[in-house]
């Protein structure tokens, strides 16, 4: 790869140095503290906060002076805007019922508190009566010798174990591996055929509490259409809490303990839970569109400039809960108007370099990442940049709030030559690289980069670093549990005035250095040797 030393002022005057100290915390804040506003209504996509946010966005590009780079209007002229049709389903929480057969709602569980679910089809109702099948981890794995699905589960409700198989030598040891996602469980029982799925949710092992669950899976639904070469949704997916499944278990007669530990064998079998289960969703269905917001800064080569470099992050969040007694609205501070706020810096620095980079530079807010990365899924598969085209996406999801850092994190630490570039712009800074610190929450998997390496664009995450300046040595383990326990997915997560963004500055002054490097460059990163993206890369490159 190109060494960053020799590019930094490669691109004119002001040359990319100067331009990199345009990155301030003081601008971070500003930013952070508008999207993150009431004002904003939570950025809830298709409400009014979704109109409000994507205006601004479109301002702050063109103020920028990015092109538009959007859908094409009638005119065959570029929009700002990438239309993302989804459908938006809520179910009613007020007749939501999971019962076993001749029996009343177990306990009287609350939907919400006990128990969550939700379908991707848009029907005003659904009903399901089946069996309850416990399949472990739900994990079919052939490269590691593991099936939990072993026999014909088809028409059943499969009630899954969160996180990868914990067995020594397999699935990433430590580091959490696709296999352990929700998403990933959901996707394996829509191919086994299963009529529902039902995860149950573990606080320790899962890395978040019931209430993420709550507040995440109730109220309005989304899903993209369904491409026609994949399985249809289940008739429901949804979770249980440990609680409760405790209580199903028990009503099969089996113990959740002796069935978890049977769970981590490779010879388990899938078990029946004694009877069969009743499911009842009342659902408001209607067809919605949500929006990424796309803009380009076009390179100065004419034989490079179809080349581009993509950055991405989420402007959505939560928006607003009225039933809740008090603040209903989710600011999203941190999540994520914070990464916007680094989206928008980091353009305005390209923006603000007299001399382009020869390849261009793609910035893409997108929507939908709180309800299963759905914007970046739908670009993945709709990309306005040819795949072939796209040397590398950066993501920001979430900034460094607790100050200054000896290193910054790689989320997904070896998986691709982008690591060397960054490694080469922060030494000037003279700090380091430092893998997730916390493997087992698999983030890697949960943010908008992913769905771009699902089809082999190599992909930089980065994090806050874990080495805090001035710090004692738990330092980044204490201030990410509290905003864990405290904020995350919660209406606190809100600006606060006494955030160190210095580090935020630091972070992305870096991440400006490594998009000066790939916009200088003419070398295609490429992933880790063996990395399960590798073959979907090669694929798109032969385009």
């Amino acid at each position: 790869m190109t060494a960053v030393g020799l590019l930094v002022g490669a691109c004119g005057g002001p040359g990319a140095e100067s331009v990199a100290a345009t990155i301030t915390a003081a601008d971070i804040a500003r930013l952070t503290r508008t999207l993150a506003s009431d004002d904003f209504a939570g950025r809830g996509p298709a409400t009014r906060g979704e109109t409000i946010t994507i205006s601004f966005l479109q301002g702050e590009f063109e103020q920028i002076g990015l092109e538009p780079f959007g859908d094409p209007a009638a005119d065959g002229s570029r929009t700002w805007l990438q239309r993302v049709p989804v459908a938006e389903i809520t179910a009613d929480a007020t007749t939501a019922t999971l019962r076993l057969p001749g029996r009343r709602p177990l306990d009287e569980l609350a939907y919400g508190d006990d128990f969550v679910f939700w379908t991707l089809h848009e029907e005003p109702s659904i009903d399901v009566t089946a069996p309850l099948v416990f399949v472990g981890y739900g994990v079919v794995a052939p490269e590691e010798g593991w099936n939990d699905y072993k026999r014909d589960l088809r028409g059943a409700v499969v009630v899954i174990l969160v996180n990868d198989p914990p067995v020594p030598g397999k699935f990433g040891d430590d580091a959490m591996t696709y296999y352990g996602r929700w998403t990933y469980k959901f996707e394996e029982a829509a191919r086994q055929g299963a009529a529902g799925a039902l995860i149950i949710h573990d606080a320790e092992t899962a890395g978040y509490g019931w209430d993420v669950v709550r507040n995440s899976w109730t109220g309005p639904q989304f899903s993209l259409p369904t491409p026609t070469d994949q399985p249809a949704p289940m008739r429901f997916e949804g979770w249980v809490s440990k609680r409760v499944a405790a209580k199903l278990f028990s009503a099969g007669g089996l113990s959740l303990t002796e069935s978890m530990a049977a769970a981590t064998r490779p010879d388990f079998e899938s078990v029946g839970l004694g009877a069969a289960t009743e499911i009842h969703l009342d659902n408001n269905v209607r067809r919605i569109a949500s929006y990424n917001v796309v803009g380009r800064l076009r390179g100065r080569d004419a034989g490079a400039a179809d080349e581009h470099i993509l950055w991405t992050a989420h402007w959505d969040h939560l928006g607003e809960d009225s039933s809740i007694d008090g603040d209903g609205i989710y600011n999203g501070a941190l999540d994520n108007a914070t990464g916007v706020a680094g989206l928008l810096e980091v353009a305005e620095a390209f923006g603000s370099l007299q001399r382009a980079t020869r390849r261009s530079h793609l910035f893409v807010a997108t929507t939908l990442e709180e309800k299963g990365l759905l914007g970046s899924a739908y670009y993945a598969a709709n990309p306005i940049v040819p795949l072939r085209d796209t040397v590398a996406t950066i993501n920001m999801d979430g900034l460094n709030i607790w100050g200054p850092t000896e290193d910054i994190t790689v989320v997904g630490l070896g998986n691709s030559q982008l690591d060397q570039v960054l490694q080469q712009a922060i030494e000037p800074q003279g700090r380091t690289l430092s893998p997730d610190p916390e493997p087992a929450e698999g983030f890697y998997y949960r943010s908008d980069h992913f769905p771009l390496a699902k089809v082999g664009v190599p992909a930089l995450y980065t994090d806050a670093g874990v080495r805090f300046v001035d710090r004692p040595e738990d330092y980044s383990d204490l201030v990410r549990r509290q905003y864990n326990a405290l904020h995350y997915h919660r209406p606190s997560d809100e600006f606060d005035a006494t955030w160190d963004l210095s580090g935020a500055e630091a972070d992305l002054r870096a991440l400006f250095a490594v998009g000066v490097d790939l916009g200088e460059g003419t070398d295609w990163p490429a992933w880790s040797e063996g990395s399960e993206f590798s073959a979907a890369r090669a694929a798109s490159r032969q385009r």
